[in-house]
């Protein structure tokens, strides 16, 4: 049996989803839209049922493109995702405005289960709910009461769901008058809605139903008087988002390298154990680095999001989405942006990811086409490589480093481009979603580790099975291209460079990164370097950065990497140190220094700004749907990235 979860937004809704399905769960999109679809499986007596979580909505009539989900399965009995059984999760704290749902979906004949979640908040609150009371009123519909993140209730649940299984097929769905309703008459909506809540309001003053309100929660008050200060807010968030921001950062590097190193070892291993030829070069500089590619980031994804569950879970983030509304909202954007695009400062690929909790598809939009000119992790070995290549050691006003200065400049730059490019396409990007933020402040409480973890599994899944796919092909294709040649382009540059003298008189170590650096300029990638030398020129390049900017494309790290190749140095523990002075030693034909002042400020603002990076590309598309907007994504940064290199480049030389 196909059942439906629906429910007002913070009623507990994924702890009902969770408690249920457990590690049973998938996530994809509903059929033909780029709105998260979430669906699990249990069992009742050997037979299993699937679960689908709907996005939270207060009421039928959509204002959003999820809560538009919700009317257009609910209202189209041969939908895909129509289902056989609705669950209606409450918030029992706040029973008068949930019902409003729950009346609409049992008006229109749904067979339906009403859950009154959070049983044990309502008590605390000395709230009372005469259930046999609520059973009168609505007399085909059985009501459970539960505390699904501590798994209170769920047995009475499964009993319910299992005694309407063999009664489902006796309902069939109505559609009453009040659904005929246009989505445009916003008229006729509201006086409809009026008219619900009126009679909730009566049916639950009666003293037959006695329900009583009990007292709000002092706690939450006395706290939110600090959390959403005016001023103090900011600080606190601040404060939080430093020692988020610096675990990653300090924790995700260890297992990180690990990994990193691990699949070194095992692409060595591999180019060891196989016979020399195109197989073992295949697999083992195209499909193990390939694969070590997507695995390598989920520290990253998995801290990140651990971090952002415990604040959703204990209530924090919905405070932290308050306060920065008003600041975001000029920019097209919504509060609850800022944790995707301060997770981007960490990796983008986490931080689009994060944007899912952005209703509003817009203001979800801007944030994920922004979030990549936050400048990631990914680009500090550029950024640092650069600046020692062409910014002095020198101190500022006696105590500031100016190479620190510099990188705190990069950082701003990437923050102030993100704000600008987001105001424009406010304007650009049509939409009749209307921008606002509905909000309902949830009560602190504990977190729940076994939902936090679910969640956890969840993105890191995602990121593996959807992405992964796409980066691993992707690496596989630029591997091919660096591999392969014209013709015998790639025998005659190794005959031409071993009759070097140069080359023989080099160690073997030095003979083969020479024999690489030779392969690789005559290979397609190479070719395609040398081809678009005459571009690049204008902004300080030749075609051996070209080719870096090529293959970086993989990763933006993967610059240092491909430099050092490329220039035939020595890969070991003091590579850096010979690269910088190898690069500073380069000359073009003009005899000039190749990494100048000014080709070096115009390299480093070109990855301020472009998208070199497949996997954040990849997740993008996985997280719209659509090619489109990563096309798009990757032709304005990289037209931002051309310019500004351009202007940085003729203005200091």
């Amino acid at each position: 049996m196909k059942i439906a979860l629906f429910g007002n937004p913070n009623t507990g809704k994924s702890s009902v989803f969770n408690m249920l399905t457990g590690l049973r769960q998938q996530v994809g999109n509903f059929a033909g839209i780029t709105v998260e679809k979430r669906s699990g499986f249990f069992y009742l007596k050997d037979e299993q049922h699937e679960l689908i979580d709907f996005p939270g909505t207060y009421s039928i009539y959509p204002h959003t493109r999820d809560e538009k989900v919700v009317y257009n399965v609910i209202t189209q009995p041969h939908h895909s995702d129509f289902p056989a059984l609705s669950l209606i999760v409450a918030d029992a704290g706040n029973l008068e405005r949930n019902l409003l749902l729950f009346s609409q979906i049992y008006d229109l004949g749904l067979p339906c289960i009403l859950v009154l979640n959070m049983w044990d908040i309502a008590e605390k609150r000395g709230i009372k709910i005469n259930v046999e009371a609520l059973k009168k009123r609505f007399p085909d519909v059985p009501i459970v009461t539960t505390n699904a993140r501590v798994g209170f209730g769920k047995s009475r649940l499964l009993d319910a769901i299992q005694s309407y299984t063999r009664n489902v097929e006796l309902f069939q769905p109505l559609i009453p008058s009040f659904q005929a309703l246009q989505l445009e008459d916003v008229k006729g909506q509201e006086e409809e809605t009026k008219m619900r809540y009126t009679e909730i309001k009566a049916l639950l003053r009666t003293e037959e139903h006695a329900f009583a309100s009990g007292k709000t929660d002092a706690f939450s008050r006395k706290i939110d008087n600090i959390l959403v200060h005016p001023i103090f807010g900011y600080f606190i968030f601040l404060s939080i988002l430093l020692i988020v921001f610096q675990f990653i950062f300090s924790f995700a590097s260890i297992p990180m390298d690990w990994i990193d190193e691990r699949f070194v070892d095992l692409a060595s291993l591999v180019a060891k154990k196989m016979s020399p030829g195109l197989m073992n070069d295949l697999i083992a500089q195209g499909i193990i680095p390939g694969i070590g590619g997507v695995v390598v980031f989920i520290p990253q994804i998995a801290l990140l999001f651990f971090f952002i569950s415990i604040l959703e879970e204990s209530g924090y983030l919905a405070r932290v989405v308050f306060i920065m509304d008003r600041l975001m909202r000029p920019f097209g954007l919504n509060g609850k942006s800022v944790v995707p695009l301060m997770s981007s400062v960490a990796c983008a690929i986490p931080g689009v990811m994060a944007a899912r909790t952005i209703s509003n598809w817009k203001e979800r939009l801007i944030t994920i086409l922004v979030a990549p000119l936050m400048s990631c992790s990914a680009r500090i070995p550029v950024y640092t490589l650069l600046i020692a290549l062409v910014i002095p050691k020198t101190t500022v006003i006696g105590i500031f480093n100016l190479q620190g200065i510099v990188l705190l400049g990069l950082y701003l730059l990437g923050i102030i481009m993100a704000l600008s490019v987001a105001i424009l396409l406010k304007f650009m990007i049509r939409s009749n979603d209307k921008g606002f933020l509905l909000l309902e402040l949830p009560g602190y409480k504990m977190p729940r580790w076994s939902n936090v973890g679910l969640n956890v599994l969840e993105k890191v899944k995602i990121f593996v099975v959807d992405a992964g796919k796409i980066i691993l092909s992707i690496s596989v294709i630029l591997w091919a291209a660096a591999t392969f040649g014209p013709g015998d382009n790639l025998e005659n540059a190794e005959k031409k460079c071993k009759a070097n003298k140069v080359y023989r008189q080099a160690n073997k170590a030095t003979q083969q990164q020479m024999l690489a650096s030779k392969r690789l300029e005559a290979s397609y990638i190479g070719i395609f370097g040398k081809g678009i030398e005459p571009v690049i020129r204008p902004l300080g390049y030749d075609w051996k950065i070209g080719v870096s900017l090529i293959t970086s494309f993989a990763a933006r790290e993967v610059f240092v990497g491909s430099l050092a190749t490329i220039y035939a140095v020595q890969d070991d523990g003091g590579q850096n140190q010979r690269l910088i002075e190898r690069l500073k030693n380069e000359k073009n034909i003009e005899g000039k220094p190749i990494f100048s002042l000014a080709s070096g400020l115009s390299l480093m603002i070109f990855y301020v700004f472009a998208m070199q990076c497949m996997a954040t590309l990849a997740v993008v598309k996985r997280e719209t749907n659509s090619w489109k907007w990563p096309l798009i994504q990757t032709t304005y940064m990289g037209a931002l990235a051309y310019l500004g290199a351009l202007l940085v480049f003729q203005l200091f030389s």
